[in-house]
């Protein structure tokens, strides 16, 4: 006589008296389950699309309430597939690619995507990713443009260009995550000591990583605030990171709006001092991101999903200080950073040299929060149109919403255990100026030094 002891037995006995799963008494309960099952997914998927549509509470339950849930989805399923989608999402968004490549500038500020290599976050996810060091930003972007790369980490300004059309053809692209906040400084030559007030920098020459950067639109803003033109009072040229300390050692240029770690490198060099950290302008400013083509993101819906879980659960990670001198010596190896750890730990753990004979301590130098707020997408196009990048009218509000993927980061920040807000934009203030994103108009036409 057999018996069952085994629980691999105890399923086939079940499974020969019930249904085919094993986990029901007959074939009608396993059904009703599935159905259950499938119709959870299909809510799941429709809430999701309305959110999407509608980010606002007020406005979406206004236009349900208007038309009808059963009218409303119906028109919805009209124009975006939602059973494909609801596949996708009961599948577990299985990855359809596996083996991909993801460019990034050798830079702290690229600590999520490149930490999430050695230490197995994209493995975890089922991805086999060669992240792939690159020259300058815009390599980046051209190898992102060409699909020779998958997803690429970029200036968070880049994407928001790249839809727009400014500096190359319009492409519509994505920005589904944030990869770290503040984690850059103003770093000036060890000669200009004494010139520590910017009124006195008129005729000096400084880099900024990329025409369409973070830095750039903040050095602008600093030098404006102190009543110096950035276009006609000083220089300011495109440098790759990489190459920003070399530049400074040969006088070439007088410093720099850098990340990090280029700053504490120039600092261990003895070449440059920190003149201030970004995060004295504005404290939780973006920097750069994580970004992917609207196309990638579309057509391969499982292995964006993987890839964007891979990074924010990266991005949880070295949120905690505990976390960071291990992440120190995972990414500052020659194939990644290629920068003494002692550099790196300085940067990660906010305890550094200062250039000036001083340490001070910051545990918020550099900073991950992944959601991509909406407001944040609206204050750069501001300083793009404030600074002639952009022509004509902006809808402000759709290019964000279009771009700044904050939907997808909420879920996925949760499932990291994160806790995702509940809007997707805010008001904050740079150098002491409120910024309201619902009057973009009023806050670029209240700027006394601007082009255009």
């Amino acid at each position: 006589m057999t018996t069952f002891d085994d629980p691999f037995d105890a399923r086939y006995r079940l499974r020969s008296r019930g249904c085919s799963c094993g986990q029901h008494g007959s074939e009608a309960e396993h059904a009703a389950a599935q159905a259950s099952e499938d119709a959870r997914a299909t809510r799941v998927v429709e809430g999701a699309v309305m959110r999407a549509l509608f980010p606002h509470d007020a406005t979406r339950r206004a236009f349900l309430s208007a038309v009808g849930a059963g009218t409303a989805f119906a028109a919805v399923n009209a124009l975006f597939p939602l059973a494909s989608a609801t596949e996708v999402f009961a599948q577990g968004a299985k990855p359809e690619k596996t083996d991909l490549k993801v460019g990034f500038i050798p830079i702290t500020c690229a600590t999520p995507i490149i930490m999430a290599k050695p230490m197995g976050f994209y493995e975890k996810q089922g991805l086999n990713v060669e992240v792939v060091k690159t020259a300058g930003w815009a390599v980046i972007r051209d190898k992102a443009i060409n699909k020779e790369y998958d997803a690429a980490h970029m200036l968070s300004p880049m994407p928001l260009a790249i839809s727009m059309g400014v500096g190359s053809n319009p492409i519509p692209w994505t920005m589904p995550a944030v990869e770290n906040v503040n984690g850059q400084a103003i770093t000036l030559a060890v000669k200009h000591k004494d010139k520590r007030d910017p009124k006195d920098w008129k005729g000096m020459k400084f880099a900024v990583p990329f025409d369409y950067s973070m830095h750039n639109y903040l050095l602008r803003y600093y030098l404006a605030e102190a009543g110096i033109d950035p276009d006609r009072d000083v220089q300011i040229r495109a440098v790759p990171p990489p190459e920003m300390v070399a530049n400074l050692r040969a006088d070439n240029i007088d410093g720099f709006l850098a990340p990090d770690p280029v700053n504490q490198r120039a600092v261990y060099d003895g070449v440059g001092f920190i003149h201030m950290l970004s995060k004295e302008m504005w404290d939780g400013h973006p920097c750069c991101a994580f970004s992917a083509s609207k196309q990638f993101v579309t057509e391969m819906p499982g292995t964006y999903q993987a890839l964007l879980k891979a990074i924010i659960e990266a991005t949880a990670f070295a949120q905690k200080a505990e976390n960071r001198k291990e992440i120190a010596a995972a990414i500052a190896p020659t194939n990644y950073l290629n920068q003494p750890v002692t550099v790196v730990e300085q940067v990660l753990t906010g305890t550094y040299a200062d250039g000036l004979g001083g340490v001070k301590k910051d545990p918020n130098r550099i900073a991950f929060d992944p959601f991509p707020w909406e407001s944040f997408a609206v204050w750069i196009l501001t300083q793009m149109k404030r600074w002639g990048q952009i022509k004509g009218d902006v809808d402000y509000a759709k290019v964000a919403n279009d771009v700044f993927l904050a939907t997808d980061a909420k879920r996925l920040m949760a499932e990291a255990g994160l806790t995702p807000p509940e809007t997707t934009t805010k008001t904050f203030s740079v150098m002491g100026k409120p910024f309201d994103p619902t009057k973009p108009d009023e806050y670029v036409a209240s700027f006394a030094i601007k082009r255009g």
